[in-house]
């Protein structure tokens, strides 16, 4: 929640520079519009939709294009101090400062996207293999337990976890290995209503035997994706596998 808060924070910040670094700028460069080319300033504005569209998100991105776009055109193409341009060159000037602009701002977004991407599977695997490697230790049922429950927490940004032995009757609501949640036997629409309130749970299974269930309370509003839903699923397969050994020699 911080993070996420934070990132709402910084786009905030962003979509404001983008409306008003392009002004500064433009304003810098007005004592030297005679001398500076415009081709020269359309790349000072564009290396502003840059700094722009890297830090924040497509709509700051868009929003310093337009604004790049705007006051290029009022301070720096002729007729100077009037949103009208004279000369062909200027508006074609303009309109590339606006078509690379988006271009810029897209390609921006989706390097965003392919990090992020790389960096949660990095984290996937980290908690798969912390489990893994406790197991591989020898480690006592307990703090297998724990390892899990920290992972599924993180994971599906939940409020609790914890492990119980049996299951309960009726049951909670299950998520599965396919990533879906089924509660009394429909499926649950997660992605408009994210895991079902108060409690859920995934079943400890190893072949064919249920070991108990880790019992998720989720955070109300917190998106879960499907992918961290099967993440969580294999993370509890993992840990099935250690504690069906030694649960049974308790």
């Amino acid at each position: 929640m911080i993070v996420s808060r934070i990132l709402e924070y910084r786009n905030r910040v962003a979509v404001s520079a983008g409306a008003v670094a392009p002004l500064v700028v433009g304003a810098v460069l007005v004592p030297f519009r005679g001398t500076f080319t415009n081709s020269a300033a359309a790349l000072v504005m564009v290396s502003v939709i840059v700094a722009v569209a890297v830090v924040g998100n497509r709509i700051a991105g868009i929003v310093a294009s337009a604004s790049s776009a705007i006051w290029f055109d009022f301070l720096l193409a002729p007729p100077y101090d009037r949103l009208t341009i004279s000369h062909r060159p200027d508006l074609e000037t303009t309109i590339a400062i606006v078509v690379v602009g988006v271009l810029v701002t897209e390609l921006a977004a989706r390097s965003r996207r392919h990090w992020r991407a790389a960096n949660s599977s990095t984290a996937y695997v980290a908690m798969i293999h912390g489990v893994v490697a406790l197991g591989a230790d020898s480690a006592p049922a307990s703090e297998i337990i724990v390892q899990t429950t920290d992972s599924l927490i993180q994971l599906l940004t939940l409020r609790a976890c914890r492990f119980d032995r049996a299951l309960s009757d009726p049951p909670l609501a299950q998520i599965r290995s396919n990533g879906d949640i089924a509660l009394v036997g429909m499926r649950w629409p997660t992605r408009e209503f994210g895991i079902p309130s108060p409690e859920a749970e995934i079943v400890a299974t190893w072949r064919g035997r249920v070991v108990g269930r880790f019992v998720v309370t989720p955070t109300p509003g917190a998106t879960v994706t499907l992918e961290q839903r099967i993440v969580a699923v294999a993370v509890v397969d993992v840990a099935a596998a250690y504690l069906a050994g030694e649960l049974h020699a308790m």
